[in-house]
């Protein structure tokens, strides 16, 4: 088994097939900054479907059973449903998922379903459209991606889970209304504390939700208790409502950090593979692929990639955080280098 200087096994990845999104979240490509004159990687520089089933079949045969499609926006590649296809044909994947804002997802759900798209993940920050509008950068109402939940859930790309990042003073005051909503209609809710992911979201300490509220307040509203993981290195801490109405979930990266168990790849756009969501830099697959490098000599640079990984930045930030740093973007050694999360997936 493939592990790392902790000791990790790799076991998930996550696959950006764009840079490109509709939505400009406050969080994660700012309007201020992503305007309409910032420029996307050219086609040129894309992995194509071709390259990018070839290196998740070599992470496969080197212990990768789970698949992750991110962006960006997913659906925005044209014609996602054949790369679907072509990842759905590899032996040994337990998991193909996508993660998506479902502003699309009407049009395109029956297509992905049917070429073997397992279950969505929607992120969708809160039923008040105001708050939505405001943390989506006014792209979107929530009916439109409410539209896209109920046609993903008519296909079958069940079980839907719903992720909701929480911004004090922004959307905090809908995490009821948004738990209600949930449990009344069979979907997995995912409250995730507010990250300091990249360099350009202006993110500070104190304009995170701690997950000990958000579950405090949930449990108000609700008797809940906590539940065990799924699976080893599965992010949220899970709870379930005792009265049998499903689940819900909270990712704590800034106040429980979870590197331990942290068993995740993630694949850029453009053929870099990174082993951190706070990564500072990357290994490019795709340009010895493209130039001519064996399976052999892939699974070499991915092996040493993974067995020489260490990375721990939340475990790191939250022994800081507890030293009192307030601002811990501007106390993070390479702050200016990290990786951007549109460009990598959450």
């Amino acid at each position: 088994m493939l592990t790392d200087k902790l000791n990790r096994p790799l076991r998930d990845l996550r696959i950006s097939v764009t840079d490109r999104c509709n939505f400009r979240c406050s969080y994660c490509m700012p309007e201020e900054i992503f305007g309409d004159k910032y420029r996307f990687l050219p086609h040129a520089q894309i992995m194509t479907f071709e390259e990018i089933t070839r290196l998740a079949r070599l992470m496969v045969s080197m212990g990768v059973n789970k698949l992750r499609i991110t962006g960006g926006e997913p659906l925005l590649r044209r014609d996602l449903h054949l790369l679907i296809a072509q990842l759905a044909q590899i032996e040994g994947i337990d998991d193909i998922a996508m993660t998506t804002n479902a502003f699309f997802l009407t049009k395109q759900a029956a297509d992905l379903k049917a070429a073997g798209l397992g279950r969505v993940t929607v992120s969708l920050d809160s039923l008040d459209n105001e708050a939505f509008r405001r943390m989506n950068g006014n792209k979107a109402d929530v009916a439109q991606v409410l539209d896209g939940i109920a046609t993903a859930q008519k296909v079958g790309l069940n079980p839907i889970k719903i992720n909701a990042v929480v911004q004090k003073g922004v959307n905090d005051h809908t995490l009821v209304e948004m738990a209600r909503f949930c449990r009344d209609n069979g979907i997995i809710l995912r409250f995730i504390e507010y990250m300091d992911v990249g360099t350009r979201n202006g993110w500070k300490l104190d304009h995170v939700v701690a997950a000990k509220e958000i579950v405090a307040r949930i449990g108000e509203a609700f008797p809940i208790e906590a539940i065990a993981p799924n699976y080893f290195g599965e992010v949220a801490e899970r709870y379930r409502y005792t009265d049998g109405a499903g689940e819900f979930g909270v990712i704590a990266s800034v106040t429980q950090p979870f590197c331990g168990t942290c068993t995740r790849m993630r694949m850029s756009p453009e053929g870099q593979l990174y082993t951190c969501l706070f990564a500072t830099k990357g290994v490019s697959l795709r340009d010895p692929m493209r130039a001519g490098a064996t399976d052999d000599a892939l699974q070499t640079i991915l092996a040493d990639m993974w067995r020489g990984r260490d990375d721990r930045y939340s475990e790191i930030r939250g022994a800081q955080t507890l030293i009192g740093i307030d601002d811990i973007a501007t106390h993070t050694d390479d702050n200016s280098k990290r990786i951007e999360m549109y460009y990598i997936g959450g």
